[in-house]
């Protein structure tokens, strides 16, 4: 009978063996998450609209989640706006990409090491819807018998 138990031993330390480097990445990808969600704390986003327009809406998302405009400063090809809450700092990088793209990257710093990826990432979702409706109060309404009548004379829909 002890031999049995002793067989039966080696066999549960192979397989806990086996599970060992499993356990340890698992581990290592869910630290290195956590690790990357609070030091990282970049949010960005390439809209395609002019700078100025996306500029407008960053400082009118700033506003509306009640944060402080603290300056703005103009680098190579855009500005870097600053703004404060009582325990984030934030700085919004509005880049030119071109006439009518641009990129906006947000970083929450919530800490001396310690960044904020929640607040990051909802600047930016603020700063898009507001962006889509001032976008789509600028744009043209188009008569649905303009866009219907290309189709029914024939025309592909695809508009090639």
């Amino acid at each position: 009978m002890a031999r049995y138990w002793v067989i039966f031993l080696l066999g549960a330390c192979l397989l806990l063996a086996a599970c060992e480097p499993v356990a340890i990445a698992l581990l290592g990808a869910g630290a290195s998450t956590a690790i990357r969600y609070n030091i990282d704390g970049v949010a960005s986003r390439t809209f395609t609209a002019p700078a100025a327009a996306v500029k407008n809406a960053s400082l009118a998302a700033l506003e509306r989640m009640g944060l402080r405009h603290d300056g703005t400063i103009p680098f190579d090809d855009g500005e870097t706006i600053y703004a404060k809450a009582p325990n984030r700092d934030i700085e919004i990088d509005v880049e030119t990409i071109t006439k009518q793209l641009t990129r906006v990257r947000i970083v929450a710093k919530g800490g001396s090491f310690l960044y904020d990826n929640a607040t990051a990432v909802e600047l930016v979702q603020q700063t898009e819807k507001l962006l889509d409706a001032a976008l789509a109060k600028l744009a043209p309404a188009v008569p649905a018998a303009a866009v219907a009548a290309p189709a029914a004379a024939g025309g592909s829909k695809v508009g090639f």
